[in-house]
């Protein structure tokens, strides 16, 4: 075994227990850090594919930013542990299987599509590309997506906003 195959299986692992960590909590605090390794590990498995500008927005846009305004978002609403219903026991015996279907399909898709591969050279330069493309062909919605955002930073702050 190689030293990629190596780190790919151990943030892969990473990112499937920090999954399952997600769900599996109780406390919305606690499922937030876990997204937050989740988020962390994907962007190591994207600098294991050479997607270096995909990595870095990976750790700024989703593990920084979005993650801020969630834990924002839960500590403003105080929200505590859930409790447990009785759907919870119905999804349960509904879920398991669909499941457990869903992961074998897929892994049998993915076998399936990987049977064949052969590997591809990897272009140095695809950073640089991405961000010509993005800045020359794509640079409205790019800057109106920026617009969105400090709306809805404004729009937080507005809402979480005391009353003295």
């Amino acid at each position: 075994m190689n030293v990629e195959l190596i780190l790919f299986l151990v943030f892969a692992l990473l990112a499937v227990g920090g999954a399952v960590s997600l769900i599996a909590q109780r406390h919305p605090i606690h499922s937030a850090l876990s997204l937050i390794v989740v988020m962390v590990a994907l962007a190591a498995l994207y600098l294991l594919l050479g997607a270096e500008f995909v990595a870095a927005v990976q750790v700024i846009v989703y593990a920084g930013a979005i993650m801020v305004l969630f834990v924002f978002v839960i500590m403003l609403l105080n929200a505590g542990a859930e409790e447990r219903t009785s759907l919870s026991r119905m999804a349960r015996y509904a879920g398991v299987p669909l499941a457990v279907l869903f992961t074998l399909g897929l892994a049998w898709r993915v076998a399936q599509a990987t049977a064949g591969d052969v590997a591809r050279p990897v272009d140095p330069n695809t950073t640089r590309n991405l961000s010509m493309m993005l800045f020359r062909e794509f640079v409205l919605p790019f800057e109106l997506t920026s617009v969105l955002i400090l709306i809805a930073i404004l729009g937080a702050v507005v809402l979480a906003k005391r009353e003295v």
